[in-house]
């Protein structure tokens, strides 16, 4: 599903990535584990396409794919509803199917709206119903559940864990108890590489 071979990266004299290779099958959940700055959302940028390496490749087979990074990427003239909908077919019939992933996330009175008539953790919702809803083949997480109390958070993990259960999942977290909740291998992050 995905191959990172040999990736490594600098920003300036700092070698933030040296040689990380990971392969990624489908159906396999890998947490990226390590200190802040040393590298866990760049391997994911670069997993991605949005950032290119020093050297190393990167190979993604055929197939849908989503992300939610650590902030929320809503299109601020979208309702709740509509920024899900972007990813069904971004037409009228679709809404109800929006509106039902809303729902899953507990946002069923935030469809109509706007992002920024939303909280920050209502916001990084609707981003996770919209990755979800994609149904992608590969799935991209960067600390979606930081902004979410307790009690909610573990709900929305128990969701997106049921959900993902047959995508190549590829996590970007701090916390043991995210990457437990979704069923994932740990890669800590040691001298530039996750090992």
């Amino acid at each position: 599903m995905l191959e990172l071979n040999e990736i490594s990266l600098r920003f300036g004299d700092k070698r933030v990535l040296d040689g990380c290779t990971l392969h990624l099958q489908k159906g396999e959940h890998i947490a990226l584990m390590g200190p802040s700055g040393c590298g866990k959302t760049t391997l994911l940028r670069i997993a991605l396409s949005l950032q290119v390496p020093d050297s190393g490749t990167v190979q993604r087979k055929a197939g849908g794919l989503a992300a939610v990074f650590q902030e929320p990427r809503l299109l601020p003239w979208r309702t709740a509803a509509e920024n899900v909908n972007l990813v069904l077919s971004d037409r009228e019939e679709t809404l109800p199917e929006a509106r039902a992933w809303l729902k899953r996330l507990e946002l069923d009175d935030a469809g109509d709206l706007y992002p920024a008539e939303l909280s920050g953790g209502m916001q990084q919702r609707v981003s996770i119903a919209r990755a979800l809803a994609a149904s992608p083949a590969l799935l991209a997480l960067d600390e979606p559940f930081k902004a979410m109390d307790s009690a909610l958070r573990e709900r929305v993990m128990g969701l997106t864990a049921e959900r993902v259960k047959d995508t190549a999942l590829l996590l970007a977290t701090h916390s043991e108890e995210e990457a437990e909740a979704l069923g994932c291998r740990v890669l800590r992050y040691q001298d530039g590489k996750f090992v």
